[in-house]
């Protein structure tokens, strides 16, 4: 049985004068020479992390170790570049695409490459993702929103129906959490409580908007962390649209009949919580995803999809790798 992880991030080996690129606040990556380092963005330091993320033989050595046969390796949302003049993020996205095909090449066929796009511009988003599938990027890497453009933004839903005619799979990964002022400093919480409830709103924003309508199906969509909030409060949605006008004004379906439109990944770190995702979702539409390789992703590989006894043999293997073998179009 092949174990496939679909959210796995990679910082690759860029040093500050590279990233000037981007202008102020740059994200770069300061080794310490003993397989620590920091991820930075300018002056400041934002997150310590191990060589697992930008050295491709420690990344191999814990997939071994883990049991893991294949990853698809995405940059950290850190290094996305929304904020920056699109021209500027334009040559910024080709030069960590261009890391990430040095980093996936040291280990080929075992870590497959997404790209990421300047999404703030959807002309040069495109043109990217063209530029990177002809040299050898599996899937595209996106954040759920720029600004406060979500997924239901005119231009952002042009670029998802543009990945689908272009038969690229999609990954969706919350970040810049909403209510983050009022969270800050506290405990994590953007990332416990404000990533769940962007994935939500990504989700929702698609389908109440009527924009799955607009897109094709053959858009292969993966959202992270499970799909935030969604399984749980899905017959909340639901409720709401058949009892409100305003909710179901721009959907002719109520939310549940969507979730065959989408993937989430099985990070829930609670084999309850996966039950249930499994039960909403269906078992062909969940995929193994850890968050390698931080601290707050699922340090065992499949450990939750291993201990959900509600799942059969079956729907057990195409969690852990059936599935990704799909999405992503894998012999």
């Amino acid at each position: 049985m092949t174990v496939i992880d679909v959210h796995a991030h990679v910082f690759p080996r860029i040093s500050r004068a590279e990233a000037r690129v981007l202008g102020a606040d740059e994200p770069w990556l300061r080794e310490n020479g003993d397989g620590t380092g920091m991820m930075m963005s300018g002056d400041a330091e934002y997150r310590p992390v191990d060589a697992g993320l930008w050295d491709p033989e420690a990344r191999v050595a814990a997939m071994d170790a883990a049991g893991v046969d294949v990853q698809a390796v995405s940059s950290t949302p850190l290094l996305f570049g929304y904020d920056a003049e699109p021209a500027r993020a334009a040559d910024w996205c080709e030069l960590v695409n261009r890391r990430i095909l040095d980093h996936c090449a040291q280990a080929p066929g075992r870590l497959l490459p997404l790209c990421q796009v300047p999404l703030q511009d959807v002309g040069l988003a495109c043109e990217t993702v063209g530029k990177a599938a002809a040299a050898g990027h599996k899937g595209v890497h996106i954040g759920n929103h720029v600004g406060a453009r979500y997924p239901d933004d005119a231009e952002f839903t042009e670029f998802l129906a543009h990945c689908a005619r272009e038969g690229m799979p999609v990954l969706m990964h919350p970040w810049d959490m909403l209510g983050e002022d009022r969270m800050a400093g506290r405990y994590m919480l953007p990332w416990l409580v404000g990533m769940g409830a962007e994935t939500q709103l990504s989700i929702l924003s698609l389908i109440l908007s009527g924009a799955f309508e607009r897109i094709p199906a053959s858009l292969r969509l993966c959202f992270c962390h499970g799909g935030g909030s969604f399984a749980y409060l899905l017959g909340r949605a639901d409720n709401a649209w058949h009892n409100r006008d305003i909710v179901r004004a721009d959907s002719p379906r109520p939310p549940s009949a969507y979730t065959d439109r989408f993937h989430v990944d099985s990070a829930v770190f609670d084999p309850r919580a996966l039950r249930l995702l499994v039960e909403v979702m269906g078992a062909e539409r969940v995929m193994l995803g850890t968050d390698y390789p931080f601290p707050l992703g699922e340090l065992e590989p499949g450990a939750t999809v291993r201990a959900c006894d509600a799942l059969g043999d079956d729907a057990r293997a195409a969690i852990l790798g059936g599935n990704a073998r799909r999405f992503f179009g894998l012999a």
